[in-house]
């Protein structure tokens, strides 16, 4: 016996809707609020100059960097693209919330100067995506993950582990552990998505196809390059922190340089893609080869990778994802004036903040001229991309 439809079932409401269409696209709202904390890291030094903060915002600075505008835009992107690749069920709205709960109650703590509480919300959050990811992966999967993934995952444990270290005192209280700290939260953490996810989607960017494996015996190559390469960046680390540190530096650059060739690489079109070839790769090979000619400079020459390398490339692959995934992306293979506003200010900036540690006397007037410049740069961005951020594409996926 079969009963009828009850005529009284609930539809989902339109916030609802709105809610799941977000999980399942969450780039959407992690690229604004990503951008947004990179503004609000970059304007506390202009605040502490200004006499508006009571506390040194070095540390708040690097994190809110890192953790909230570099892990937004990771978190954005491997959200939306990850359940894709392994078709499997994308985030729900209860864990797209609480994601984005952790996120901003992370970036609201790095600002007060809490930032070991900073840390322990990021460590919740990008835990918590693994195991939404790992869960996905092992239980729901229809396809196998690309071999770059594991490089992926890599720097996800990095930042992980990095973050961890900073939570106490007597866990980096020495040279070694504060710098392996350091290493692994802001360099592994994005130097493993950049090398993984960069090794299918930049061919993308440049107007190729993603840079799959094309047969079985490739596929294993991968795997065999890919887990080099991961030997490779740990090793660097622990070269740097315990044998010789410039050694370390430069197996690191070269272990980029050996991720960077396998790169199906070719001219493309637009200013972004442009700027991605002239401008964003060679910054990140420079950027992570550059402290060996000046290590005690490190952290000054350590924004060239973070801004020109790094940041560049979030705002480049954003734009690509907005442009895809609002029905218009004819409009990232074309020529644009304010595409070259933003990728100039962001080359101004790199190079500023890098040189402002070498002359004592222009140290903080060039902190400030790069803080504005990245902050300039980044407003025009979110001015840019203001109609795609929440514009559905009329032919999905």
């Amino acid at each position: 016996m079969s009963f009828p439809a009850c005529r009284h079932a609930k539809t989902p409401s339109a916030a609802m809707t709105t809610l799941r269409w977000l999980a399942a696209e969450p780039f959407r709202v992690f690229f604004l609020t990503g951008a947004l904390f990179s503004i609000a890291g970059v304007a506390l030094w202009p605040m502490l100059y200004a006499g508006w903060l009571a506390f040194y915002p070095g540390a708040s600075h690097a994190r809110l960097m890192v953790e909230c505008f570099a892990g937004a835009f990771v978190l954005g992107f491997l959200g939306t693209a990850g359940p894709r690749m392994l078709s499997a069920p994308r985030l729900t709205p209860v864990e797209f919330c609480t994601l984005l709960a952790l996120h901003l109650a992370c970036g609201a703590c790095h600002l007060l100067g809490r930032n070991v509480c900073g840390d322990a919300l990021f460590i919740a959050m990008l835990g918590g995506f693994v195991a939404m990811l790992g869960g996905r992966m092992l239980l729901c999967r229809c396809d196998a993950p690309p071999p770059a993934m594991l490089l992926t995952a890599t720097g996800l444990l990095c930042g992980i582990a990095g973050a961890v270290m900073w939570l106490r005192d007597g866990w980096h209280n020495t040279a070694v552990t504060y710098r392996l700290a350091g290493l692994l939260l802001h360099q592994g953490f994005l130097l493993g998505p950049v090398m993984g996810v960069g090794s299918f989607l930049l061919p993308r960017l440049l107007g190729g196809d993603f840079g799959e494996p094309a047969s079985a015996a490739e596929r294993r190559g991968a795997w065999l390059r890919t887990l080099f390469t991961v030997a490779l960046l740990l090793g660097s680390f622990a070269t740097e922190v315990w044998v010789h540190a410039e050694s370390g530096v430069l197996l690191r650059a070269a272990t980029v340089a050996f991720a960077f060739t396998g790169i199906r690489w070719q001219r493309g079109e637009g200013t972004l893609a442009g700027a991605l070839v002239w401008w964003c790769v060679p910054l990140v090979l420079i950027g992570t080869a550059a402290p060996a000619l000046a290590y005690t400079r490190h952290v000054a020459l350590d924004h060239l990778i973070f801004i020109g390398g790094f940041g560049m490339l979030c705002l480049i692959a954003a734009s690509r994802v907005l442009f895809g995934h609002s029905g218009m992306l004819p409009g990232f293979t074309k020529k644009s004036r304010t595409a070259r506003w933003i990728v100039a200010l962001v080359i101004i900036a790199a190079f500023t903040r890098a040189s402002a540690e070498f002359i004592p006397g222009i140290l903080v007037s060039h902190h400030n001229y790069a803080a504005a410049l990245w902050a300039l740069a980044a407003l025009l961005w979110l001015l840019w991309h203001a109609r795609r951020f929440f514009k559905k594409d009329p032919q999905p996926d």
